[in-house]
């Protein structure tokens, strides 16, 4: 680790008054040792968010110096129609309810023909737990993107659409996976993790994959030559002690893999679901977290602020606690955060306007592909 870095990081925590509580954790971050889930919860519940600031910012600048990375990416949502109804879901929708899609294999083709002139270099799919998919026809799906766009990278299906699929065409989850990549899946993303407390769990999403398979799934495509993602949903009826127990079994699963690429923490949006009455989280809480994780997931090497979900200001500001990802373009191809209330309900970034946020807060723009390889610095 530089030596520039940790002075200038203890030159700036001269300046807060730490309690004896904190000051061992402070020391064990800057000096790049792993912090225990106590501490984490120390740092949640007593540290001044500008210490927070200061720690996940030395932890990002060791792992990625000053870099900020995004893609040129768009989504595909090729159905709403979900056999789970989760509470905290503003995007489900029956068959035959009013405001439920299905997309065709050619509509999504058109998708994917109409993002090669904005030069985009990876597709993320995500969307409802159809009763009637299954590998069969994930690989259909992947292979009619392929037939249009082969060098695009598939980042495709979640570990809750895998688990229903993979079940219902028999095979084992290693079966399912290695002829998904067969087909031309490249990566998973990390959608349906949620929280991992099973009490949490089963009050907010109870018929969906649990935790423990949630982490076998992507233990396999990891095995398999899959990277993924990891996400967790906070900000609704969980603690700081779920948050840390969520995020220390991603912890253990990367020393295990090496797997992930990046943790996206993903704020409850509190519109158009049953869970509305319990409201949103503020944003120094937003930054509060940020922070923890960053300091906490150690091995994990990003840290994603996914703006359609945080909004643009919001996100920009992560960039201080943490955050080296700003995932992308997206080219207003989301809708399961703008049907949550999110700020943005056509999300979209160009380039220019990317690289301008990132300068804003002195860091370097940088364009990657989906895993991670440094693309062009601009």
């Amino acid at each position: 680790m530089s030596k520039h870095l940790i002075s200038s990081t203890r030159q700036l925590i001269q300046q807060i008054n730490l309690s004896k509580g904190i000051t061992p954790i402070v020391n064990k971050v800057v000096e790049g040792d792993r912090i225990l889930l106590a501490d984490a919860e120390l740092l949640y519940n007593e540290a001044e968010l500008g210490l927070l600031g200061i720690l996940a910012t030395h932890v990002a600048e060791r792992i990625n110096g000053k870099s900020v990375l995004f893609n040129r990416n768009f989504h595909i949502e090729p159905t709403n129609i979900c056999l789970h109804s989760c509470s905290f879901c503003s995007y489900r929708r029956s068959e035959g309810e009013d405001g439920a899609w299905l997309l065709s294999l050619n509509e999504i083709a058109e998708q994917v023909r109409h993002s090669m002139g904005k030069q985009a270099t990876e597709v993320h799919i995500t969307g409802g737990v159809h009763p009637q998919w299954d590998v069969d026809y994930y690989c259909e799906m992947v292979r009619a993107i392929k037939r249009v766009n082969p060098s695009i990278h598939v980042k495709a299906f979640s570990a809750v659409e895998l688990d229903y699929a993979i079940a219902k065409s028999g095979l084992t989850l290693q079966q399912g996976i290695r002829e998904l990549k067969r087909c031309g899946l490249n990566s998973i993303p990390g959608g349906g993790a949620e929280i991992a407390n099973s009490e949490l769990r089963q009050a907010i999403c109870g018929s969906k994959t649990s935790w423990s398979r949630w982490l076998e799934i992507h233990e396999t495509a990891h095995n398999e030559g899959l990277t993924s993602n990891a996400t967790m949903l906070y900000g609704h009826m969980e603690s700081y002690a779920h948050r840390i127990e969520h995020m220390s079994d991603i912890r253990e699963l990367q020393d295990k893999t090496g797997g992930f690429n990046c943790f996206i923490p993903l704020k409850f949006k509190a519109q158009n679901n049953s869970m509305s009455h319990i409201g949103e989280v503020s944003t120094v809480e937003d930054m509060k977290n940020f922070a923890v994780a960053r300091i906490f997931l150690d091995n994990v090497p990003h840290l994603k602020a996914y703006w359609p979900m945080l909004g643009k200001s919001a996100a920009s500001l992560a960039l201080g606690f943490g955050v080296d990802d700003l995932d992308g373009t997206i080219d207003d191809s989301t809708k399961i955060y703008s049907m949550a209330g999110a700020e943005d309900q056509s999300p979209s970034m160009s380039i220019d306007e990317i690289c301008s946020t990132i300068r804003s807060v002195a860091k370097n723009p940088i364009e990657r592909d989906s895993l991670y390889n440094h693309l062009k610095v601009y």
